[in-house]
């Protein structure tokens, strides 16, 4: 073959027990700290190693948190007040650590570890997705409106107790009627100058606060978006805090909530609906970090433009984006760890020359049903972990960060979040499936997760239109004026400057144009193996979508005479672009992964993880592969054969592989793992 085959050599089987309890409890001490045992540590401990990234011990440690007290053991709890209050319990339990801190700045009474924040997020999502949502909207969602968009007197008078849980609140931006379009938003903030204060107002159905998590029961204050007017003229979306409810829980006077009752999944989030009828806020409680209104109504703003202020604010907020992505793909991990220990025990049909069942896990339908997914997870996470690092060190920069920058992170923000919300919902849904009737069992966590995580694909952003987002983003070169233009002049310029965005590498740039420079380019089966020509393949599909997009769309524009339609007539080809794009991030993104591994059994193996996602992408486009001539026939079918080979080779490591993503027994909650009644289930039939 072609290029480096990532054989591993049979697997040590001697685990270190000890190392690995240390390795995990995230409590490393003086004498024996993690940097110093990694040498002695399981390839399974130096896969999670190098998947939790730079934040590793912040990752570790919430295990152990969560690992360690019992209010946090996943849980099936369908009633509404029932789940609520043990999700308000473990908040409060979180809030006594001061695990919140980190999502703050140091002057506001937090660690200021943007990055931190993240992570800790994320890791609760293998725990509790509702704890996960209900963290996010007080700590992320609600706190990071008033830390990022507030200035000092707003910092001083809530970011301490929000972090304490001394003030609940919710993030009140979503309406019925408005969802994506955020800059259509109904709801009004009127300013009145005889009283120095902003008129807070739902003036129709439509404007109504609708599926606001916190809105039910809990929150106190909301986060409110809203139109804002002073002397008669509207200045765009601003945010406000408005109190909600009094301290026994009662609406206050003007404000109407109400709740959402029983939703696809989610039981522990109160999520709630408010209008608001005249209410009236001092002029003190605009956040106005961005814009300002003097006592006479005045408005003053260091960005001239409504849009690019707009635009400017949403930023600021774009780990909320982040968050949701890395959420739902831990919970894919969860599933995926859950179906392959199951598909290492469960036995189904007989095997020959033996009296035993044959484990399901060989297979090599079950391979190709986990492993390609359990490969993508390896990979969204190596994309997630830069993802979060150049998060935090652009909200570390604050407003001295680069614009340009700026916009790269919200694109890829909104790609990642779409790839991993869609990856959960295809690798939770399988591995449901792949446990039987089994999975269908509440006490065995798959169906909870499937329902909890649902909605992630189309919160903090509907996939398609984050999808078409970055797009956008590409297609302008991260011009200054794409925040203005229409979906039809943000085209205009695209053509002369997409090979220069294709090539703005993602990480360890020199290993990966190596790698280009030495790919082979040959017909045989081998050199699909090869890193280079998979790179190569990837990056070559990205250019060509974007540039045909381009050129088709500039060929509508002179055929039709709305710009919508010219729009209209190419939105699937712009999707596909976009798609592409964000394939080629990720794999570059592995990569760097691998070359971060300090192990060389843990390297090897990633290897052949990284070959499984690469020829799994490029099975799932090998239509256009061949219409385009970057694949023969006989080539394409070679593409299977890998995946296949990957899957056998991959098979005697499967449980070293799910064992990387560190996933604590405890947090699994699945009755069926080597639980009671388990060689009962491993000869019984799948239940019908």
């Amino acid at each position: 073959m072609g290029g480096k085959d990532h054989r591993l050599p049979t697997r040590a089987r001697n685990k270190r027990a000890h190392t690995r309890e240390v390795l995990t409890s995230g409590r490393p001490t003086a004498a024996s700290p993690v940097a110093r045992l990694e040498n002695m540590a399981s390839i399974a401990d130096h896969l999670r190693i190098a998947l939790d990234g730079r934040w590793r011990e912040v990752r570790e440690r919430t295990r152990a948190e969560l690992a360690s007290s019992p209010e946090f053991a996943p849980h099936h709890t369908p009633d509404l007040e029932q789940a609520r209050a043990k999700t308000m319990r473990q908040m409060r339990l979180l809030a006594s650590h001061g695990y919140a801190a980190d999502g703050f700045a140091a002057e506001h009474g937090g660690t200021g570890d943007t990055g931190g924040a993240v992570m800790s997020i994320e890791t609760l999502a293998t725990s509790d997705l509702s704890l996960m949502v209900k963290a996010g909207v007080q700590w992320g969602l609600f706190g990071g409106a008033i830390e990022n968009l507030g200035t000092q007197r707003h910092h001083e008078a809530y970011v301490k107790r929000t972090i304490d849980l001394d003030l609940l609140g919710c993030f009140a931006m979503t309406e019925t009627g408005h969802g994506s379009d955020v800059q259509a938003l109904e709801t009004t903030a009127t300013y009145d100058p005889a009283t120095e204060e902003f008129v807070i107002h739902s003036p129709t159905p439509s404007s109504r606060k609708d599926y606001i998590g916190g809105a039910a029961q809990d929150a106190r204050m909301a986060a409110v978006f809203a139109q804002l007017v002073t002397h008669g003229e509207g200045k765009g979306v601003h945010c406000f805090l408005v109190p909600i409810r009094d301290d026994d829980g009662n609406d206050l006077p003007g404000v109407s909530t109400s709740d959402c009752g029983y939703k696809g999944g989610l039981t522990g989030v109160d999520n709630g609906r408010i209008l608001f009828d005249q209410v009236r806020v001092p002029r003190e409680n605009l956040l106005n970090r961005y814009a300002d209104v003097e006592a006479d109504g005045t408005y003053s703003s260091p960005i001239e433009s409504d849009s690019r202020r707009f635009f400017t604010m949403l930023g600021t907020l774009v780990r909320g984006r982040v968050t949701v992505g890395g959420s739902a793909a831990a919970a894919a991990r969860v599933a995926l760890t859950i179906a392959t220990k199951y598909a290492l025990q469960r036995r189904q049909f007989d095997a020959p020359k033996s009296d035993d069942e044959v484990l399901i896990m060989d297979y090599l339908v079950h391979q190709q049903r986990l492993l390609p997914l359990i490969a993508k997870s390896y990979a969204l996470q190596f994309a997630q972990n830069e993802l979060v690092s150049t998060l935090h060190a652009l909200q570390a920069q604050g407003s001295d960060a680069d614009p340009q920058e700026q916009r790269e992170l919200e694109g890829r923000a909104a790609g990642l979040k779409a790839a991993n919300t869609w990856h959960a919902t295809a690798a939770i849904q399988t591995s449901r499936e792949a446990c039987g009737g089994a999975g269908y069992m509440a006490e065995n966590r798959l169906v909870g997760l499937k329902a909890d995580s649902d909605v992630f694909t189309t919160f903090e952003g509907d996939n398609v239109v984050l999808t078409q987002l970055v797009a956008k983003e590409l297609l302008t070169a991260y011009a200054d004026e794409v925040q203005t233009m229409s979906p039809v002049e943000w085209m205009r310029f695209a053509a002369t400057t997409v090979s220069d965005v294709v090539k703005k590498r993602t990480a360890a740039q020199q290993i990966i144009q190596t790698l280009l420079d030495t790919r082979q380019d040959n017909e045989e089966d081998g050199s699909l193996f090869n890193r280079g020509t998979q790179l190569r393949m990837f990056e070559d599909r990205e250019e060509y979508l974007l540039s045909t997009a381009a050129r088709r769309l500039q060929g509508a524009m002179k055929r039709e005479d709305d710009p919508f339609d010219a729009f209209n007539f190419v939105q699937d080809h712009v999707l596909h672009a976009a798609a592409a794009h964000i394939d080629r991030v990720v794999l570059e993104a592995f990569v760097a992964g691998i070359e971060e591994c300090a192990d060389d059994e843990a390297k090897d193996l990633l290897g052949q993880v990284c070959d499984l996602y690469a020829l799994t992408v490029i099975e799932e486009d090998k239509a256009w592969f061949v219409e385009h001539r970057h694949l023969s026939v006989e080539r394409a079918k070679a593409v299977t054969r890998g995946i296949n080979e990957r899957c056998r080779t991959l098979r005697p490591h499967a449980e070293t592989l799910v064992d990387g993503f560190g996933i604590p027994e405890s947090l699994l909650g699945s009755a069926m793992l080597d639980g009671p009644g388990t060689d009962a289930v491993r000869k019984a039939t799948v239940p019908r």
